[in-house]
This record gives structure tokens, sequence and C-alpha cells, in this order.
């Protein structure tokens, strides 16, 4: 049975960092994309970001790009997300997702419960 599980997030105060932890279990990885993604309360779910666990290859979105990256250690089946910099519009439940890296596939097959990060003013 496949598991991601997130840990790390906390309050913050703005300009502040933190790193997010992703666990992943139940079946190797390798061929897998995985992503972080955020959700607000009352906002739609945001794609934060997203490495390839075979090649390492990245990717962010403008309102992310500079302040977060994303790694994994294959070694421990996890993934990070370092946020620096961070600001109170940041404040989110963050969601570690995985999906096959296969061209024609964007759907996120697993999902974390999430963990909560806040970001003071």
């Amino acid at each position: 049975q496949v598991q991601l599980v997130e840990s790390g997030g906390g309050l913050v105060q703005a300009g502040g960092s933190l790193r997010l932890s992703c666990a992943a279990s139940g079946r190797t990885f390798s061929g897998y994309t995985m992503g972080w993604f955020r959700q607000a309360p009352g906002k739609e779910r945001e794609f934060v970001a997203r490495i390839s666990w075979t090649s390492g290859n990245t990717y962010y979105p403008d309102s992310v790009k500079g302040r977060f990256t994303i790694s994994r250690d294959n070694a421990k089946n996890t993934v990070y997300l370092q946020m620096n910099s961070l600001k109170p519009e940041d404040t989110a439940v963050y969601y570690c997702a995985a999906r096959p890296s296969r061209v024609g596939v964007s759907t996120y097959s697993y999902w974390g419960q999430g963990t909560q990060v806040t970001v003071s003013s």
C-alpha cells in the first residue's frame, strides 16, 4: 500500500524558512514524478513544485521560483520542499503527491494527508 507522509509544517514569521518532508513507501518510485501542492482556505489547490524521481529534473511556478526548492533522497525514499523567504500568502496546507512520469499522464495517483504551514506577518 502506497503511503506519502508529510511532516515539517508549522508557524513561521514572514521572511523565515521551513523544510517539508514527504516520506514515501509501499512501492518503488523510480519512474514517478513527485509533486508538492498547497491549498489555502477558500482557494483552489495550487501546484508548487515537482521533481522526477529518476532524473531529478525540477519545475516550479513563478509564484515560488527562486524561493522554494524541491529535492529527493533516494536512499531515504523522501522528497523535500525547502521554503525560504516565506510570505503570509504562502500559508496553506501543503500536500505531497506522486504520479507516473509518462507522456500524457498528468493526474497524481497518490496523495499525502497534508501538513499545515502558517506564515505570520
